[in-house]
């Protein structure tokens, strides 16, 4: 079971999914669950697998697994212990209405997937932010209309290479398929192709009513000048598209550095990334200021 459980939780943070796991680490007494004993539970539906012992035991983990689910985007962990009769004692005790009579500790821990990347468009930024990202131990996926700028030889290290005609990518990338990245990234050859590609995405999310920040749905990044975004933003609104959902987008992308070069561009993108995985501002003074 343990195994089976452990399996089941690399599944789903593969898939983009936060987990936590429950794991029986301590016992005394009469026990219905004992060390080793696990229980997984996943953000996206709050299904799980897995048993700590079952009844109000596993009642009261399931509860706080859901809780925790939605209290932490970072990872995160706690000790809890419950003594198996509704008299138990001590200010480090829950106790439970129990006839059991032992005492249970169990280590409870949110485990957060680390951000995967679809790069849109296999140019030059996309093969300056692809290693950026290997470096960090990220995971990224590629896709592009034109077979020579998605394939391994130009992207070794990505986890798909999305060869395939825009029509195909829309209607393929429901809002179930793109909640396995963190980030999706527009950095097209082709203004139009992005256009197409990023109204579809943006219809599916809004209809889905998902939020655009790297838990519900992905974040949505635009590379791009002022006149591109104004241009993607009227033909948005032009199907229907809301200004509340235009303002999750992220356009410009990066850090703002001065980046200029394909080089200075992965900086600058990587580091936004990484500042939203992290919940950090950027922007917020250090302790010396």
């Amino acid at each position: 079971m343990t195994a089976a459980v452990l399996a089941w939780a690399l599944t789903q943070i593969e898939c983009g999914h936060k987990v936590v796991m429950a794991s029986v680490v301590e016992t005394s007494g009469s026990v219905p669950g004992k060390v080793g004993a696990r229980l997984a539970m996943r953000s996206s539906d709050e299904s799980w697998v897995g048993t700590v012992g079952g009844a109000g035991l596993e009642m009261m983990v399931l509860k706080r697994s859901r809780s925790m689910l939605i209290e932490h985007h970072l990872p995160a962990g706690e000790v809890l212990t419950f003594g198996l009769n509704k008299g138990a004692k001590g200010y480090e005790v829950t106790p439970l209405d129990s006839l059991c009579g032992g005492r249970v500790t169990l280590s409870l821990e949110v485990l957060v997937p680390m951000p995967h990347v679809l790069l849109i468009g296999g140019g030059h930024c996309a093969q300056a932010i692809a290693p950026a990202l290997d470096a960090l131990g990220w995971s990224h996926s590629i896709h592009d209309t034109r077979e020579d700028f998605c394939n391994s030889e130009t992207f070794p290290n990505a986890n798909h290479h999305l060869h395939m005609g825009i029509d195909s990518f829309v209607s393929h990338h429901s809002a179930e398929v793109l909640s396995q990245y963190s980030d999706v990234l527009f950095l097209g050859h082709d203004w139009s192709e992005d256009q197409t590609r990023l109204l579809g995405m943006l219809t599916c999310l809004q209809a889905e009513g998902a939020s655009m920040n790297g838990q519900d749905a992905p974040r949505i990044g635009v590379i791009g000048s002022r006149s591109k975004w104004q241009a993607f933003e009227k033909a948005a609104k032009g199907i229907g598209v809301t200004e509340d959902t235009l303002a999750q987008v992220i356009c410009p992308i990066g850090v703002h550095i001065g980046a200029e070069s394909p080089q200075e561009i992965a900086v600058a993108v990587v580091a936004q990334i990484l500042a939203s995985y992290k919940g950090v501002n950027p922007l917020e003074p250090t302790w010396r200021d």
